[in-house]
């Protein structure tokens, strides 16, 4: 022990949960792999983690930058603690991005080397010659199931076969915990990627909340429906491993083949975007009697506020959704929708209603508020809308390379999410649109997201996006744009019907537009798309 060491003090790092679960779990299964069919117990899995550490390790630099492009796969799950352990930044892209957005964060993010799944060779092939470009960069493959020959500089399986070492793990200690572990870029769908700073200390807090909130112990098994690119699978890549739990890992979401892996495999938890929801609630009604799960099934679910009809749906297939909120800049979850026993006797109507909240703040999270234009908090009425605003340990560093963006987004001392919510008096937040969605209709307010929600109580109706379109006389006014369900039915004229027996008829959309929606790589409607063709016609439509 160094005279600076202190037995009292220990920098925060989720790579002390796999020293943990290897030393308590050894032989028990930490990946089960349902493509390629392979799995790894807790005692291969550190070995796995601790050679690629090393390879990664003859690169002197620290704090150097690693990317991954890949599918969910053992690779990915093991570069959440390897190249950390190697004291570099591990940067896992969107492989749904287009090549030219790869390049640009492997550029912004001074990565050094691109570990690649050879399921996404083409993507790599179109940038090859630009990375080839970047000083002693070099390509890593990673093979799969169903390999492609590929061009690159090293095989993924070599670096993991050689100094195959445990003893790094238990040795372990952060720079500081302040220090990087990942940088996470944003969807760029309204401009440019930023790359969201994560630290030791962020990363740690947020996992051991989730492993607290949703109930992750040694006995769960985890099913990887959530990319592990998406906020570092909002941390659950470190709390499964905490909890000691098992990793049972896909890479391809079809509705019927997931609930039969749940079933077979007798899966506890997953996390899951609302449009994922939505698939695993629309299977055919002869799949739905099919479907009983062996032990409780727990569906966190975020990245949108779900319609109360599609947790009505999942929970009648006998799951358990639990609503989270929060933003890549949150390392994920920041909220959750924290269920009450004295909420037990209502309407299942009511219950999916509450669920549908975005709750209170996390055990580890700070604050959490709702303010005005002032900064004051907002009353606690339920209809006071202000914006959600962070701060603590599990808000983001701040955007690299970026000091006027996070300046702009830390103003006032808290993190601005861009979020309109109201407060119950229960403390419970409930967001009422994004800024940019909420309707304004001859000086009356619309939120889009209470429209939507109504939509989807139509039987017919699989998802719903509502936009602001001008209007010559209001302003502005609320359209629909809907997906029917397949072999379904409904006209505009019936949904008409449907929305001015359920909501204030100044709220009920003037039109309405039928067939799919545009969607981010991470599955969020994209709103600005469907606004932007809507107001370059305006002059159309108003003339």
């Amino acid at each position: 022990m160094s005279g600076k060491e202190r037995p009292s003090e220990e920098p925060l790092s989720p790579l002390s949960f796999l020293d943990r679960s290897l030393r308590i779990y050894s032989e028990r299964t930490a990946i089960e792999d349902v493509e390629s069919g392979v799995s790894y117990d807790f005692n291969r899995f550190a070995s796995r983690i601790g050679s690629l550490a090393r390879s990664l390790q003859s690169r002197p630099r620290n704090r150097e930058r690693v990317a991954f492009l890949s599918m969910n796969s053992p690779a990915l799950l093991e570069a959440h603690f390897a190249v950390p352990l190697a004291k570099k930044v591990l940067v896992a892209i969107n492989y749904r991005l287009t090549p030219k957005e790869i390049f640009y964060i492997v550029r912004h993010s001074g990565s050094k080397s691109l570990f690649y799944d050879s399921r996404l060779s083409k993507q790599v092939e179109e940038i090859r010659d630009g990375l080839k470009k970047i000083n002693s960069f070099k390509l890593v493959n990673i093979p799969s199931a169903s390999d492609e020959k590929t061009d690159s500089d090293e095989s993924y399986d070599d670096l993991i076969r050689n100094n195959a070492s445990t003893e790094d793990i238990s040795k372990f200690r952060p720079t500081s915990e302040r220090s990087m572990i990942a940088i996470d870029y944003t969807s760029g769908t309204t401009g440019i990627p930023k790359g969201v700073m994560y630290s030791h200390r962020g990363a740690y807090l947020n996992a051991l909340s989730n492993i607290i909130h949703s109930g992750l112990n040694s006995d769960s098994s985890y099913l990887w429906t959530l990319p592990m690119f998406h906020c570092n699978g909002w941390c659950y890549t470190w709390a499964v491993v905490g909890a000691g739990a098992k990793s049972v890992i896909v890479s391809k979401i079809e509705p019927e083949r997931i609930w039969k892996i749940i079933q077979d495999r007798e899966i506890t938890h997953l996390c899951a975007a609302p449009t994922v929801l939505v698939n695993l609630a629309s299977v055919s009604n002869s799949f739905r009697k099919t479907i009983q799960l062996k032990k409780k099934l727990v569906i966190l679910t975020g990245g949108a506020p779900p319609a109360p009809k599609v947790i009505e749906d999942i929970e009648d297939l006998g799951a358990e959704v639990v609503h989270l909120y929060g933003l890549t800049e949150t390392y994920g979850p920041n909220t959750l929708c924290i269920w009450k026993s004295e909420w037990n006797g209502l309407s299942l109507e009511k219950k999916s209603s509450i669920k549908a909240r975005q709750g209170v703040r996390h055990l580890t999270a700070r604050q959490t508020l709702v303010v005005d234009s002032r900064m004051k908090e907002v009353p606690h009425d339920g209809k006071t809308v202000g914006e959600i605003v962070m701060r603590g340990n599990t808000v983001m560093i701040g955007y690299y390379k970026d000091p006027k963006t996070t300046k702009d987004a830390f103003r006032g001392g808290m993190f601005h999410s861009g979020d309109l919510a109201v407060v119950h008096e229960d403390d419970y937040i409930e967001i009422v649109d994004r800024q940019k969605d909420l309707i304004i209709s001859g000086g009356e307010k619309i939120s889009s997201i209470e429209v939507e929600a109504v939509l989807y109580r139509y039987p017919s109706v699989l998802e719903v996006a509502v936009i602001a379109i001008p209007d010559q006389v209001w302003g502005e006014v609320p359209k629909a744009f809907v997906t029917i369900k397949e072999g379904a039915k409904a006209t505009e004229a019936d949904l008409v019907e449907f929305c001015r027996n359920n909501l204030a008829h100044f709220k009920c959309p003037k039109y309405f537009e039928f067939g799919p929606l545009p969607k981010t790589s991470t599955g969020k409607v994209m709103k600005f798309q469907l606004r932007e063709k809507e107001w370059v016609n305006q002059t159309k439509r108003i003339h």
